[in-house]
């Protein structure tokens, strides 16, 4: 079983406080996983070097400055399954919709995005469709989240509610 973190609009403009929260994450509901994905608007890409240790993934949101080496769309293997990853765009409304036109053509089998800050996990016939929600910012949102996927003979997803700790 491969477990993967989840991240998206973690809206980070301070390295030093997103290490912290990063770590005590890390140290909680994110401390035996595998890998991390960030589905973008990291806002300060060096934050991905809280991540050391672990294999990370990360695309970039409508927030985040070109960096080489961080797409904006990407598909990424794992125990036989096919994770696509992207922030996303435009209005909450009809988000799922352009996500899925942005992987047209391929064969994936979860789709992970951001942007809306709204946590979804659901299934849209053989697709999982999975928003972790924002752990820093929720605006719309009930709740800061991030997420968890677990892959072993399925790919499975949990929304973390933060503000429950």
């Amino acid at each position: 079983m491969v477990k993967i973190g989840v991240f998206s609009d973690t809206h980070f403009s301070s390295y030093y406080r997103a290490h912290d929260l990063i770590r005590h994450w890390l140290e909680g509901w994110l401390g035996d996983c595998d890998m991390i994905l960030h589905a973008g608007d990291m806002v300060d890409p060096a934050i991905l070097d809280a991540f050391a240790g672990r294999s990370v993934h990360a695309v970039r949101g409508n927030m985040d400055p070109p960096v080489a080496g961080i797409p904006d769309r990407k598909i990424i293997q794992v125990e036989g399954f096919r994770i696509g990853l992207v922030h996303g765009w435009g209005s909450p409304q009809g988000i799922e919709e352009r996500v899925i036109k942005a992987f047209e053509g391929e064969a994936l089998d979860c789709l992970v995005y951001g942007h809306s800050h709204q946590p979804a996990c659901h299934y849209r016939g053989r697709l999982l469709l999975f928003n972790p929600g924002s752990p820093t910012d929720r605006r719309w949102a009930p709740f800061h989240s991030l997420g968890i996927l677990s892959v072993g003979q399925e790919i499975r997803g949990e929304i973390i509610h933060l503000d429950e700790e």
